[in-house]
Parts: structure tokens; C-alpha cells; sequence
């Protein structure tokens, strides 16, 4: 008795699913739904501190801080599972953002000083465990807070200040040690890193076009 063949029935059952005879759409994955997703929270959250001068503006603006923080944690659960404290975390970055209030207060209050703020850096060196946390004020003046580092977790840095300086143009004033920390870099790629610490605040920084040096 002769074999019968199972593809006409095959076939049969895949137009009575496919009427029209379409070709098969691609299956969108759950990477790439994710990717999209990603890329969307990155660029609404980019948007809502575009006006918001560091910080500043967003401290006497509730509704603003909850819009962006609220955006930052949805990327955070989005983004959970990406390692973020390889050599991709080391680099100096910019402050786009934040919650810090000493950063805030120095940046509004500089002025009082005879001088401006400048950029504001956190200056990352993994292989070397490295952190240092500078504010500079243009054209010759700077406050640095160097620290040690260790990789903690997939995202989380645990660090300790070590010591603390104030530098003019020809003079510098050293501070003692203050304390010590973590923070979770919850978002980072070749521009942009986002990230969250011990005390609850938030941190958004970009990829600064130059290396600071002490």
C-alpha cells in the first residue's frame, strides 16, 4: 500500500489560519520588545530634565521630581538584569541631573564665592577602584572628593571617601574624610548612565567629551 503523503493536509491547515495567503509576519521577541521599551523610558526621561538646570529648578517643583523619578524607576525595572559595573563604568561623567542637595547647594551658591560652577564630574576608574566627585568652578578652581571603590553586586558600588580638597589657582586647602556609601548604576550605555544610592538619590549623568585629571 502506497505511503500518503501528510503535506497537502499541512498545507490546508496553514491557509485555514492564513485565509489570505500572507506571508508571515517576524516574531518580535521579548529582547527586542524590551529594547524598544527601553529606548522610549530613555528619551521621555531625557525630555523631562532637558529645563530643569541640573537639578535646581526641579527642587521647588514636586509634581516635576515625581515625574522624573517615577521615570528613572521604570527604566530600573526594565533594566535590572544589565551588568553595569564592568569597564563600560569607568569614564568621566557629567551631571545632568540629580536629588544630591550638597551638589545643588554649592552649584546655586557658588556665586557668594565670587565664582560660578562649572562642571559638575564623577570620575570613575574600575580596574584602579577609583571614584572621585569634583565640582569645578572656571576658570582655575575645583572641589574634589577622592574615593576607594569596590564592585558589589551586577550594578551596586559600594565606596569610602578617603580625603577631600579645595584648589585654586595657586593655592589648595585640604579636608578631612566624610563617610562612606553605594550606589546602583541602574541604567548605563555609550552616553548616558543613570543611578540610585544609599541615601535615595538619583543621578543622571552623560559621558563627558574630555578625561578629568587631578
Amino acid at each position: 500500500m502506497a505511503a500518503t503523503s501528510l503535506l497537502p493536509a499541512i498545507s490546508n491547515a496553514i491557509a485555514l489560519f492564513n485565509p489570505l495567503n500572507q506571508p508571515p509576519k517576524p516574531l518580535i521577541t521579548r529582547c527586542s520588545l524590551a529594547s524598544q521599551s527601553l529606548s522610549s523610558a530613555k528619551s521621555h526621561l531625557l525630555d523631562l530634565i532637558s529645563d530643569q538646570n541640573r537639578g535646581l529648578a526641579t527642587q521647588s517643583d514636586r509634581r516635576k521630581l515625581s515625574q522624573i523619578t517615577d521615570a528613572v524607576d521604570s527604566i530600573a525595572l526594565i533594566n535590572r538584569d544589565q551588568l553595569t559595573t564592568n569597564a563600560s563604568l569607568s569614564g568621566t561623567w557629567r551631571l545632568l541631573w540629580t536629588t544630591e542637595k550638597e551638589q545643588l547647594f554649592i552649584i546655586k551658591n557658588a556665586s557668594f564665592f565670587g565664582t560660578k560652577a562649572g562642571d559638575v564630574l564623577q570620575v570613575i576608574d574600575v580596574e584602579k577602584r577609583s571614584l572621585n566627585n569634583v565640582i569645578t568652578f572656571p576658570p582655575d578652581g575645583v572641589f574634589f572628593v577622592r574615593s576607594d571603590m569596590e564592585i558589589a553586586s551586577p550594578q551596586r558600588v559600594n565606596f569610602r571617601f578617603t580625603s577631600a580638597v579645595l584648589r585654586g589657582k595657586d593655592w589648595e586647602f585640604p579636608l578631612p574624610p566624610f563617610g562612606q556609601g553605594w550606589f546602583d548604576s541602574v541604567y548605563l550605555d555609550d552616553n548616558i548612565r543613570i543611578a540610585k544610592d544609599i541615601r535615595g538619590d538619583y543621578l543622571i549623568v552623560d559621558r563627558a567629551s574630555y578625561q578629568w585629571k587631578e
